[in-house]
């Protein structure tokens, strides 16, 4: 059966703030296979402008596909997640992420629509600090399959 488009609008919200911290920033930057010395050093994101490390671009991943993972877990939805494939993911952001930055996201589902016998879902993750500023628009693209008849 389709995802239905009533799903349009509906929103998951983080429950409590992710902390950023250097070991996670470090970890990241290692799982992404990015060896910019301004994830790891201070010293190298000083010389760079910043107050401290300096998480890559990709980093909101962390918190947006948290709230993924609670889309696809929730059973009013009839997602799968064993028949979901992410397609795309973009990020805008509004600046950097540092340690000691407390995130919060907000993930709304802005389309679904039916593509060759698959739901196409467009969702939009906004993140900000825990106190309101904004951090990151990150968009992501998920297909998903019809159960086989």
């Amino acid at each position: 059966m389709p995802v239905a488009s009533t799903l349009v609008g509906r929103t998951y919200a983080t429950k409590t703030p992710y902390e950023v911290g250097r070991e996670k920033i470090r970890e990241f930057a290692d799982a992404v296979g990015d060896p910019n010395p301004a994830y790891r050093d201070p010293d190298a994101a000083r010389a760079l402008g910043h107050p401290d490390v300096v998480a890559p671009p990709t980093f909101p991943i962390v918190v947006a596909f948290q709230l993924l993972n609670e889309l696809f877990a929730d059973p009013t939805t009839g997602l799968a997640l064993h028949r979901v494939v992410h397609a795309d993911q973009k990020f805008a952001a509004d600046r950097p992420i540092h340690p000691g930055d407390e995130l919060v996201a907000t993930l709304t589902i802005e389309s679904v629509r039916q593509v060759a016998g698959t739901d196409l879902i467009l969702t939009r993750t906004d993140i900000a600090t825990a106190d309101g500023a904004p951090v990151c628009t990150a968009r992501a693209s998920v297909v998903h399959r019809e159960e086989a008849a």
